[in-house]
C-alpha cells in the first residue's frame, strides 16, 4: 500500500552517528540514506547491535545526527517529535490502569479532546481485537494483548507515521505471528507509515514494502530488497509464496555475509 504522494513521510539523507567515550569515538551509522513514501511499511534488519534501533530515534527527534538530516512530513527534524507513534519491545503498560485508560494515557499527555478520544480508543479496541477486554488490569492480558493496547496506545492521536522497535521480540512463536498478521491489517486500514525494526526474517519480508538490510556497526545500508507480494497477505499462503522464499532467502545470505556466518 505505498503512497502516492511524491514528497517523502521520512527522509534520512546521508546521515552519520558519532558517540564518543573516554576512550575513543565510536561511529553507529555512516553516510545513511532512505526515503520513505506516505503509506508505505519499511522493515530495517542487520546485525545485533548495528545502530537500526538508533535510526528510529533520529527519526522520532530522540538522537540528533552527528552529520547528514533526517526530514519528517516535510519538516526537518530538531528534537523530539509528538507527531509520530512509538511501539517498543515492551508494552509498557501502567499496571494499575485498565487496558483501556492505559491507551487513553496517550490523549491525556497530548490535552486530546476526552471524548474524541474515548471514541477513537474504542475504535482501536475493535480493530485490534481487544473488545471485551477494556477494563482488564495488564497482569490479566497475555503478553500478545498487551503488545495490542501498546499499538493502539501509539495509534490513538492517528500519527502518520509509526515507528516500532523489535515490537514482538519477546512474544512466543504463536503469539508472534498472530500479531504480524493483527499489525499487517491494522496498517492497511489506517495507512499510517511504518518503520519496523526487527531481528526476524520473515517478519521483516510478511509485513513489508521493502526491507532495509544493514551492515555491522558503522552501518551503512548493504542492500533494499522490494517485497514483491500481494498487498492482502494470508499468513500460510505468504509463507508458501516462492517471491516470500526469494526474499528471506535472499536477506539471510546478506546477513551471513555481514556477520562472517554461512
Amino acid at each position: 500500500m505505498t503512497g502516492t504522494l511524491t514528497t517523502s513521510a521520512v527522509s534520512i539523507d546521508d546521515v552519520s552517528v558519532r558517540f564518543r567515550s573516554k576512550r575513543a569515538e565510536v561511529t553507529a551509522i555512516q553516510q545513511v540514506s532512505l526515503d520513505v513514501a506516505p503509506g508505505e511499511f519499511v522493515s530495517i534488519v542487520g546485525p545485533s547491535g548495528c545502530g537500526k534501533s538508533t535510526l528510529l530515534k533520529l527519526v522520532s527527534g530522540l538522537l540528533t545526527p552527528s552529520s547528514g538530516s533526517v526530514t519528517l512530513l516535510g519538516e526537518q527534524v530538531r528534537g523530539p517529535r509528538h507527531d509520530i507513534g512509538f511501539v517498543f519491545q515492551r508494552a509498557a503498560l501502567l499496571e494499575w490502569r485498565s487496558a483501556r485508560r492505559n491507551i487513553l494515557l496517550q490523549a491525556e499527555m497530548r490535552g486530546m479532546n476526552a471524548a474524541e478520544a474515548g471514541k477513537r480508543a474504542d475504535e482501536l479496541i475493535e480493530m485490534t481485537g481487544l473488545s471485551g477486554f477494556e477494563n482488564a488490569l495488564p497482569h490479566e492480558l497475555s503478553g500478545g494483548m498487551q503488545q495490542r493496547v501498546a499499538l493502539c496506545r501509539a495509534l490513538l492521536h492517528r500519527p502518520r507515521v509509526l515507528l516500532m522497535d523489535e515490537p514482538f521480540g519477546a512474544l512466543d512463536a504463536l503469539t508472534r505471528e498472530q500479531m504480524n498478521v493483527e499489525l499487517h491489517r491494522v496498517w492497511q486500514e489506517t495507512g499510517t507509515t511504518v518503520l519496523l525494526v526487527t531481528h526476524s526474517i520473515a517478519e521483516s519480508v510478511y509485513l513489508a514494502n521493502r526491507v532495509i538490510v544493514l551492515t555491522r556497526r558503522p552501518a551503512v545500508v548493504h542492500e533494499v530488497i522490494e517485497v514483491d507480494l500481494p498487498g492482502t497477505r494470508d499468513y500460510s499462503a505468504t509463507m508458501a509464496r516462492p517471491e516470500f522464499a526469494s526474499a528471506t532467502a535472499r536477506i539471510r545470505d546478506l546477513l551471513g555475509a555481514v556477520t562472517g556466518q554461512d
